[in-house]
């Protein structure tokens, strides 16, 4: 980590928004693989965060080397999916949490591909107003250029790490309700959006469904994301 700052020199804004103690969720826009590192790196804690389980199932010294590299940065293997695979990385993200650490998420759900903010899925607002944690709005700018998506190496490019003041989102209503988790979301998104200035794209960030049963299944789940 030491190493990875000295090279890249990345611009850290609002280190102090971090509370140093206790537990606390930062959100972030999401454009690069790098993202996951960035934020550790120059975050004054240890931050945790979910990752895609294959990076820890890999076998041999390839295997090994990338279980070693995501556990060192704060990685938790989870299941990706929608449905019980989505409540299921919540619950662990819940877990972190109640353990008074810092949990990372991306509230976009996955890496924007045309540097436009998304909506964000209320997974975050579910967190917060269940454990209580405050929300830190992260806003990164320049990892899209850092690593751009596909890419294997990252390129020596300039970043910026900014941490907004945190979140109070318990005013919005209990976790029971989506009415006040989609209003806490929404406030968190324009937060990301005030540090970033990134164009709103006014939709969630998604591929298009594989097959008929992928659409079918999306049309179900429209109404509230994760």
């Amino acid at each position: 980590m030491p190493i990875a700052r000295l090279i890249y020199r990345p611009k850290v804004v609002g280190r102090k928004n971090v509370p140093r103690t206790g537990r606390v969720i930062l959100a972030s826009n999401h454009q690069s693989f790098i993202d996951s590192i960035a934020i550790p790196v120059v975050t004054p804690r240890r931050v945790q965060f979910l990752a895609k389980s294959t990076y820890f199932e890999g076998t041999g010294a390839k295997g090994w080397m990338s279980r070693v590299f995501f556990e060192s940065i704060g990685a938790v293997a989870v299941r990706r999916g929608a449905g019980a695979a989505a409540q299921e990385a919540l619950d662990e993200g819940k877990k972190i949490l109640e353990s008074e650490s810092a949990f990372a998420i991306y509230p976009e759900g996955t890496r924007s591909l045309d540097g436009r903010l998304y909506r964000g899925r209320t997974g975050v607002a579910w967190l917060a107003l269940s454990t209580g944690a405050p929300v830190v709005p992260v806003g990164l700018i320049g990892t899209d250029e850092l690593m751009p998506v596909g890419t294997k190496m990252p390129k020596l490019k300039k970043v910026s790490v900014i941490f907004g003041e945190p979140i109070d989102v318990s005013h919005h209503g209990p976790a029971t309700s989506g009415r006040a988790r989609r209003a806490a979301t929404d406030e968190i998104m324009a937060a990301i959006h005030a540090l970033t200035g990134q164009e709103l794209a006014h939709a969630y960030n998604e591929s298009p469904p594989a097959d008929a049963m992928e659409k079918f299944k999306r049309n179900i789940l429209r109404r509230e994301r994760f």
